[in-house]
């Protein structure tokens, strides 16, 4: 009597996701064969074996509901093989069963295999690389129109209609090669695992990186943008001082920025460790940067600026639907006053760092004091500088712009 039973680990790590796995149980022999597909424990029953969706998250429950499907998919092909090993009336093992079924690989569903991946990426604390993995998967899965592609199914033609359908929506070459080299690294990895052949479907599209027009705007424009009045638009006024935030704190990032903490600032110096690069930042703190801190009350908040409106609630999803507004805003702004660049927090960033160079400021210095980790060309004639140096720069810079 061959059994064949669904079962499910848990994590080693609390909270993790555990893995669905299938135990084969024939002639005194117990064999268990490993899947991909990743769950919580919350979402699995383990009295009548099966998943429950428990979560509100419409691509959890579509991720779920995919893999109800390939589960039951598994277990029709199982007594399949034991039903054929019957036939031949020779004694078998549930060796031989598992050998049979991990032999003809498991065709496994794109999108079930890139949930799997990006629910790895969460359990190492990628929170922003399983992000963009996702903003890749759902572009893809809009192309595919919802429908189901199986990795043995991803090949050329269909890369190739992807990148047409997407030049289609008047997506950007770079964003185009970004969901590319996503999906492209997740493709690999499943060839790595031999869930599927090498079939390079990405040999014919685009994947490279062009160089984007020039993001800085010139001190002048950033002056302008500190004199307008927009007390009538108080959402657009925020909007503008995040950006001259993140120029005053030498192009601070948004992210960064909402999570500083009031107990970060200490003795006149701002003190934050970038989440991009992990490397420890201070820079000295200017009137200009107060002035902004004071226009917006956080008095029952511990963040410095407002963008986290609510602390300890979903901060993560608070933190981008303020980008999304920010920029959108900012966006509106630079074109009502006519600005060749479009405006996003990032410009700040471009800005202060071409604002330094026109002023003659080494590069080692403004690397530096950007917080960059990968200039290396710095790195060679740099090892250290002294943080009186950076505040000295930014002071020359905010200076500047004061007299203009």
């Amino acid at each position: 009597m061959v059994a064949v039973k669904i079962k499910f680990r848990r994590s080693p790590v609390s909270g993790r996701e555990g893995t669905v796995y299938y135990q084969v149980s024939h002639r005194c022999t117990v064999r268990q064969i490993d899947t991909p597909y990743k769950l919580f424990p919350t979402e699995w029953d383990k009295r009548q074996s099966v998943i429950v969706a428990t979560s509100s998250d419409e691509n959890r429950r579509r991720y779920l509901s995919m893999l109800d499907k390939k589960i039951a998919e598994d277990m029709e092909r199982l007594e399949h093989i034991i039903a054929t090993l019957k036939q031949d009336k020779r004694l078998f093992t549930a060796d031989d069963v598992a050998s049979v079924f991990s032999s003809g690989g498991r065709c496994c569903a794109f999108y079930v295999f890139m949930q799997a991946v990006i629910a790895e990426l969460k359990q190492l604390g990628k929170v922003r690389t399983c992000e963009t993995y996702h903003s890749a998967l759902n572009s893809f899965m809009r192309f595919l129109d919802g429908r189901e592609i199986l990795l043995d199914d991803m090949n050329s033609e269909l890369m190739i209609s992807y990148e047409a359908w997407l030049e289609s929506k008047d997506i950007s070459r770079n964003t185009i090669s970004f969901y590319m080299r996503i999906l492209r690294a997740t493709y690999n990895r499943a060839v790595e695992k031999g869930m599927t052949a090498q079939r390079f479907p990405f040999k014919h599209v685009y994947t490279g990186v062009e160089k984007t027009m020039k993001r800085a705007l010139p001190l002048g424009v950033i002056k302008q943008l500190s004199m307008l009045d927009l007390s009538h638009k108080p959402v657009r006024s925020r909007a503008r001082d995040m950006l001259l935030f993140s120029f005053y704190t030498r192009g601070m990032s948004l992210i960064d920025m909402a999570f500083l903490r009031k107990k970060d600032l200490n003795n006149g110096v701002l003190s934050y460790r970038r989440k991009k690069t992990g490397r420890l930042l201070f820079i000295k703190w200017e009137p200009c940067m107060q002035e902004i801190v004071e226009r917006y009350s956080t008095s029952d908040s511990p963040y410095l600026l407002p963008i986290i409106s609510k602390p300890g609630v979903e901060e993560r999803k608070q933190y981008i639907n303020e980008s999304h507004c920010i920029n959108r805003h900012l966006k509106a702004l630079g074109k009502e006053l006519g600005l060749s660049v479009p405006l996003t927090h990032y410009v700040a960033r471009h800005s202060w760092a071409s604002a330094a160079q026109s002023r003659n400021i080494p590069i080692a210095i403004i690397s530096e004091g950007m917080g960059h980790d990968s200039e290396a060309t710095t790195r060679i004639y740099l090892t250290s500088l002294d943080s009186a140096v950076i505040d000295k720069a930014n002071s020359l810079i905010l200076k500047s712009l004061q007299g203009m």
